[in-house]
């Protein structure tokens, strides 16, 4: 795994693979060379024996989205291609075999807030906050309201892509945008214990749960049912399926060896 990118920082510690946003005198703008750095960065995770995911920032924001400058005077066809490569980022992240957790602890905003709704889950510090501004201002946020819709539903989503406005880490919460929001000074231990414990089984079922929930999510109730049986039956004729049967029946610690792999991302 490659361990040295120019925007992000990559540590391991145990099982747990954190990539953190590190440009934070630019309030980790999405500019194009970071969403190429984290796109490598998560394929890269996705192919290695992590197990978890932590997604940080450094400084006093997490994110502040799309980086202007880049579609300051920009043609039709490279704007086009800013928000395709934006859109491959999104996808690998929810592509990666591996559960991964935003670490929210500052303002997410725009494409950054579209990111921690990306992330499989998110806990944010209390004093943080989420916004898609675009409402008020000259350019739409079109594409964080795709995620951020899936996330917390149409009339919330239309009321933060309309008005424009900030709501706070709390409200975030209610809304189901985050997992949870905890004081500043617990946070690191709230986003450890929940993907320590999102973390745990076999790691292939577990990534065939992460692709499985969104292939479904999405369909009708007949055609995910339908999706989900065939993929429930599959999974249980696994060996890791098989392991964990038999130790259950045998009241016994389960031992399980298969590998999750990493699906190909359009």
């Amino acid at each position: 795994m490659r361990m040295s990118y120019q925007h992000i920082l990559l540590t391991t510690d145990g099982a747990i693979t954190t990539v953190t946003l590190n440009r934070p005198e630019k309030r980790n703008a999405l500019a194009l060379p970071v969403m190429l750095e984290l796109t490598e960065a998560f394929k890269s995770i996705a192919n290695s024996d992590a197990r978890g995911v932590i997604l940080a920032a450094n400084g006093p924001v997490f994110s502040a989205g799309h980086n202007f400058s880049d579609m300051a005077g920009a043609s039709l066809q490279a704007a086009r291609e800013l928000f395709e490569v934006c859109t491959v980022m999104m996808n690998t992240l929810q592509a990666m075999p591996q559960p991964v957790i935003a670490k929210v602890h500052a303002l997410a905003t725009a494409a950054g807030c579209q990111l921690v709704a990306s992330c499989d889950l998110a806990v944010a510090a209390d004093s943080a906050s989420f916004a898609i501004p675009g409402g008020k201002a000259g350019l739409f946020c079109h594409t964080p309201l795709v995620a951020v819709a899936r996330s917390i539903g149409r009339k919330r989503a239309l009321e933060l892509a309309m008005t424009g406005d900030a709501i706070d880490a709390a409200t975030a919460a209610d809304w189901g945008l985050i997992n949870r929001a905890v004081p500043a000074d617990q946070l690191d231990a709230a986003v450890l214990d929940l993907i320590t414990r999102a973390t745990r089984g076999s790691a292939l079922a577990k990534a065939a749960g992460k692709r499985g929930f969104y292939q479904q999510i999405d369909q009708s109730q007949a055609q995910a049912y339908s999706y989900a049986i065939e993929h429930m039956a599959t999974g249980a004729l696994t060996a890791d399926g098989q392991e964990g049967i038999a130790a259950f029946l045998q009241k016994r610690q389960a031992v399980y060896t298969q590998k999750a792999t990493f699906p190909t991302t359009k």
